[in-house]
Formats: C-alpha cells, structure tokens, sequence
C-alpha cells in the first residue's frame, strides 16, 4: 500500500481515489498532481518512490526530468520579450539572427520557429549525439540547414530542434540564456524549484527514471519523423552524460516539481499574476496562447492546434475540457497546463514513463477528476 502525502480537500475526494488506484494497478513507481485556482495551490498529491529500489519516498523536493513539458518555459521567455517590446511575434527569426536566413529560411517568422512550422524537426544527415552539448555547433547547424518542408505550409513537431531555436532567439535580444534568464527573474523572485538545466547541487534531489517498455506509436513514419525522433543522432539520448543534464536547453532538458510548474501555469491562467507578481500581461496571455497553426503534424500522428510554443487543447483534451486550454505535455507523461475559463493551472510529475506521445492516461483521468470535483 503506497503512502499518499500532501492535502486533498473534502471537494477532491474523487481526485485522491484516482491518484491511488493508479499506484494499485502498478502504473506508477512515484508521482504528483498539483492544481492551483485563483493563484492558490488547492490540490497537491505525492506518493510513491523516487528510486528504483523503493528507498526513498517521493515527497515534496523530489525533482522530475519533465523533457517537452519544459516548452512552456521557453514559450513564456519568448513572450516576456513580445510584452516588453524587445521583440515581435511577426518579425523574421534572421532579423535578430542573420545567419538563420541561409537555404531559403530568410522569411520565417519567429511564431512560426516556435510553432513548429521551420522544417528543421531534427538533423536528416549523421552527426555525433554528443554535439547536443555543443550550443554553438547546433545553432550553426540549424541556421545552415535547408527546410523539410516549406516553412509555414505545416507544423511537424521539432521535439529538441525548437529549444536550440528559441533560445537563441531569445540570447540574441536579451544576452542570457532562457535557463538563466528564468532563473534570475521568475524561478528564483518566486522560489519556483523549476530549472532549466539542473544545477550539479540539485542532482541527488532527481528522481530515478523507468523508461518506457516500448517506443511510442509515431503513426506512418517519414524523414522528418525520423530526424526528429527515430535518428540514433536524434537527441543526446544518454550518451552526453552529464554535461547535457547541466546544458540550458528550453526545449527538452527541465526538472521540476508538480507544484513548481502548477504555480507557473496557474499564473498564466491567473492573468499572468503569480504570488503579487506579473509575469505576464493579459494581452500577451491570450497573444501567446492564440492559435498559430491547426493541422495534420507532420511528425506527430496528430491533428494539432500550435500557438506560440504552447500546445493548445482544444482538438485533442488532454487537460479537460477547456477550448481556451494551453500548455505541454513530456516525454513519458509529464505535463503542465493553464485554462484561463476556470483560472485553473495543474501539473503532474512522474518517474514511471508511459509510452504514450501525448494524453498519458494518468494526468488525463486526475485531470478529469478534478474538473469534476469544480462548482
């Protein structure tokens, strides 16, 4: 019987019930659902192990990789700069960086880089996997790269490609790296334990992962599928050890608590107000959060909805059933979204890996348990 931690108020009573069934049907090793309402944390669940051997409990300081989920943060940065005036939705991803415009890239616009829309899901041609540790040779590649497809005629999902893009968007106009950046302005201001990048004193707090027992269903697969995904070039993948771990890559390398990404998106959906703070503005909320491109994706197999940079709920509910719904699911079942309807934010972390690309089972009924528990 696994140990159920945290608070569940009276009203999520159906909420605790399905977070433990979930631990007795053993699709969980350690997990944690938070939800947060009007800006206040009203839902926090944690139970089970962060290690293998069932040592150490999962409690409220165990740290999560959360691999896609992180492109919320990166979105957010991107749209911290559009409110600020720093930088516009519109403008050419090589008005800010030059080199960007060779092999027929001059026209592509920054919404769509970060809307998956570029044609850049991956690298077609071999390379070293431990070049992902090398920003400055990647975002080199990327700018000398021709397109998989014509930018802005589709999105094909660039699960690793689009944090290399991004940030270096976003260290062109600002001079840090997103990590850095969110770190120094939000993560930190805000006592968020959510980083990007994981320092190297934070490391024993990371709980152990099981990997998935297969490979997600990619659907019909094609070269841009495999340049995203499939490419044993694809990611790191392990074999960059613990350089990768401490690399700042907004698209894929973040390491959180439930609580940590609840509280940000629970901002996002509080008109951008965290703990007395604005992040972001309600103007730039529902800009960000706007759809930028609907769909057949070219390397998920998906119809999707893309804003800029968050995936959108709408088509396919992952995270209830709120149309306006924005967010990110990870590798493995991770996920963080915001409904501004409901001022709802929620998280859930887990150490257990699905095989699910995205929807994950476990996140999708407490989602939908907890929906069911609102007035």
């Amino acid at each position: 019987m696994v140990d159920i931690t945290g608070f569940a108020p009276a009203r999520f009573a159906g909420v605790k019930d399905v977070f433990a069934r979930a631990f007795e049907a053993g699709d969980e090793l350690g997990a944690r659902f938070t939800l947060v309402e009007d800006g206040e944390v009203v839902l926090d669940l944690m139970g089970g192990w962060s290690d293998r051997k069932r040592t150490v409990p999962f409690g409220e300081d165990t740290l999560v990789p959360v691999f896609s989920t992180t492109k919320s943060v990166s979105a957010l940065m991107i749209a911290r700069l559009v409110d600020a005036g720093r930088l516009d939705y519109g403008q050419t991803v090589a008005s800010v960086w030059p080199e960007f415009a060779q092999a027929g890239k001059s026209a592509v616009t920054i919404e769509q880089a970060i809307s998956h829309q570029a044609g850049l899901p991956g690298f077609p041609e071999p390379m070293d996997p431990g070049l992902w540790v090398d920003w400055d040779a990647i975002c080199t590649r990327l700018a000398a790269m021709a397109p998989m497809w014509p930018p802005g005629s589709a999105s094909g999902y660039h699960p690793v490609t689009v944090g290399y893009v991004a940030g270096e968007i976003f260290r062109r106009v600002d001079g840090r790296t997103i990590g850095t950046a969110f770190r120094e302005d939000i993560g930190g201001p805000f006592g968020l334990d959510l980083w990007v990048g994981l320092p190297a004193e934070h490391e024993h707090r990371v709980a152990e992962l099981v990997r998935p027992s297969a490979l997600p269903d990619f659907g019909e697969i094609n070269d841009a599928t495999r340049a995203a995904f499939l490419a044993p070039w694809s990611s790191a993948a392990g074999k960059a050890g613990a350089d990768y771990r401490r690399m700042e890559v907004p698209s894929t390398n973040g390491y959180a608590t439930a609580e940590a990404f609840a509280k940000l998106m629970g901002a996002l959906a509080n008109d951008g107000w965290l703990d007395g703070g604005e992040i972001l503005s309600p103007a730039l909320i529902a800009e960000a959060s706007r759809e930028r491109i609907r769909g057949q994706d070219l390397v998920l197999p998906y119809v999707m909805s893309w804003a800029a940079g968050f995936m959108r709920n709408e088509i396919n509910f992952p995270w209830g059933p709120g149309t306006q719904s924005f967010g990110h699911s990870g590798w493995g079942g991770s996920c963080a979204f915001a409904d501004p309807e409901r001022r709802l934010g929620g998280a859930y972390t887990m150490n257990k890996q699905g095989v699910a690309l995205m929807g994950d089972t476990r996140p999708k009924r407490l989602i939908e348990a907890a929906y069911a528990s609102l007035p």
